[in-house]
């Protein structure tokens, strides 16, 4: 017998409902969705589908109107926000179009961040990013400030941040809007490989069809609600 495991984020019939002046916005309606450990998950639809308010409730950024949110089995909805600032920072990892990168701090200063939130010690941190920047192919850079990286390489550092703390889950959204084609590749090249070596569950919203293409489970939203769900 398989011994079920708990899912990276899953919900039940959640929605999020946005009322400004007098006019009410249904961005997500009654999404029911599991998303396993491991899994490499692309979010996709047209603009006003829903994609990144639903990554933004598997992330506790936002709360549900209606509905429940799980992050490996522990249910967020009506956490602190305290608590939830302690879970994004053990549990989860985020990679943002704008890389998000703190301009003072070199590359490995920024990757290493969370880790130094969560109290690991000095030399733990600097092996634990260096060892992942040799992975993603960024080593040598960990001296260097965001503003002496290119577009790319920031962006490897942005999901170097996101993955060395070893989150359940791992939020991308739109991380290749602001790359070129090359090194929208390479990006996705290093996230593939940190998915299949680490098992790094990573959930993205995006209209980059190359991501689509790479997703190993395609996740389509219309209207706030899932259109179609289909793995590879």
């Amino acid at each position: 017998m398989t011994t079920p495991t708990n899912a990276a984020v899953r919900t039940d019939t959640v929605w999020k409902i946005f009322e400004h002046d007098g006019i009410t916005v249904e961005a997500v309606r009654g999404v029911t969705v599991r998303i396993e450990p491991g899994e490499f998950v692309v979010l996709a639809g047209p603009s006003g589908s829903g994609k990144t308010t639903l990554l933004n409730l598997f992330g506790g950024l936002t709360r549900p109107s209606r509905g429940r949110v799980w992050i490996d089995e522990q249910d967020i909805t009506d956490m602190s926000e305290r608590q939830l600032a302690r879970l994004r920072l053990e549990r989860l990892g985020f990679v943002f179009q704008a890389y998000n990168l703190l301009p003072v701090l070199t590359a490995l200063e920024n990757a290493e961040f969370s880790l130094l939130l969560q109290g690991v010690d000095e030399e733990e941190r600097q092996r634990r990013v260096s060892a992942l920047f040799e992975k993603i192919g960024i080593a040598g850079l960990e001296d260097r400030r965001p503003g002496k990286l290119s577009g790319g390489q920031q962006q490897r550092v942005a999901v170097a941040r996101a993955v060395v703390s070893e989150p359940a889950l791992v939020l991308a959204d739109e991380p290749t809007a602001n790359l070129d084609s090359a090194s929208s590749d390479a990006l996705l090249d290093v996230m593939v490989r940190l998915n299949a070596d680490l098992g790094t569950t990573f959930v993205f919203a995006t209209h980059d069809t190359r991501l689509m293409e790479r997703a190993k489970r395609l996740i389509r939203l219309v209207d706030g609600a899932i259109a179609s769900d289909h793995r590879r």
